[in-house]
């Protein structure tokens, strides 16, 4: 079996034109290919100072020495998105394609390319993946404890968009409970819930709030673009919070809003398109925080309401 030691005519000069030493050089000719870390035969050429060809050519006469894991012969469309991710590296090959050689495969490559400078690029290499290797290690954990973050947050949003379209299918077929859904200090339920049901106006709402504030607003600010809003709350929250400079910035990227005040409800209302009636045990920018119900009433409550604002 021949190999190539450091009198081969084939070897280039040692040092050619390759900042030895220098980890970033060698970071940088470290690509992923199939989900693996690999560096090219044309690369490694040039480090060990030998032509691409013979390099090739070392690998043929010693087949049994590089498997499948120790090498890869890519495909063109992957050798096309190396070139794109790396312009100033040749990717040459030659009939028998271009070779991508794995970790295992470079620390081969020093036991056929018999040369000193072989033998020093190989371990300053070795050091490369051992050094990426524990830095992807550090960042594993965060990386899982993110991840398992996000699939819980989507679990759980998923949830309770399941659990909204039942209670709006219950409501709309008349099986909605007879008296109240609750919320015990889950806030973003809450918020989420009473979004969804300002989102189902098509033309209008109107809500019956003594006690609004900016949350109020925000939530409002859910609703359909062509859809018009109306508050009836007391004096004291509309002196405070809904000013008409508060309500002109609304109407600015949500028209139309507007405020009345009113001192004969104590109770929170919310009607929409004239058609549905819902109860809340407390206001809108309460919801959550304690113990609270919200009941579908009967719409034929709705013109009694109405004449009061």
């Amino acid at each position: 079996m021949a190999t190539a030691d450091s009198s081969s005519p084939a070897l280039l000069a040692a040092g050619s034109a390759v900042p030895m030493g220098n980890d970033d050089f060698i970071k940088s000719r470290i690509f992923t290919i199939r989900g693996v870390q690999v560096m090219l035969a044309s690369d490694l050429a040039s480090l060990y100072g030998v032509e691409v060809k013979h390099l090739h050519r070392q690998v043929r006469r010693n087949a049994t020495r590089f498997p499948s894991d120790f090498v890869m012969h890519l495909s063109p469309d992957e050798a096309n998105a190396l070139r794109c991710q790396n312009v100033t590296s040749k990717r040459g090959g030659d009939r028998y394609g271009v070779l991508a050689f794995t970790e295992e495969g470079v620390a081969m490559l020093s036991s056929v390319l018999r040369s000193e400078q072989a033998a020093e690029v190989n371990v300053a290499i070795m050091r490369v993946f051992v050094a990426m290797r524990r830095a992807l290690a550090s960042v594993a954990p965060i990386l899982a404890r993110l991840e398992t973050a996000e699939r819980r947050q989507i679990t759980d949003q998923a949830r309770n968009e399941e659990r909204f379209d039942t209670i709006f299918k219950a409501m709309d077929g008349g099986d909605f409970p007879p008296q109240r859904v609750f919320c015990d200090g889950k806030h973003y339920d809450a918020y989420s819930f009473v979004r969804k049901l300002v989102k189902k106006a098509a033309r209008n709402l109107v809500l019956v709030d003594p006690y609004c504030d900016g949350t109020t607003l925000d939530i409002l600010a859910q609703k359909r673009g062509g859809a018009k809003a109306e508050i009836a709350t007391s004096q004291k929250s509309a002196a405070r919070f809904l000013t008409p400079t508060a309500v002109a910035k609304f109407n600015k990227q949500n028209p139309s809003l507007t405020v009345r005040t009113t001192g004969v409800f104590h109770d929170r209302f919310l009607i929409l398109d004239g058609k549905e009636l819902y109860h809340f045990g407390a206001s809108l920018k309460d919801l959550g925080r304690l113990y609270c119900a919200v009941s579908k009433m009967d719409a034929a409550f709705i013109p009694s309401i109405m004449e009061r604002i």
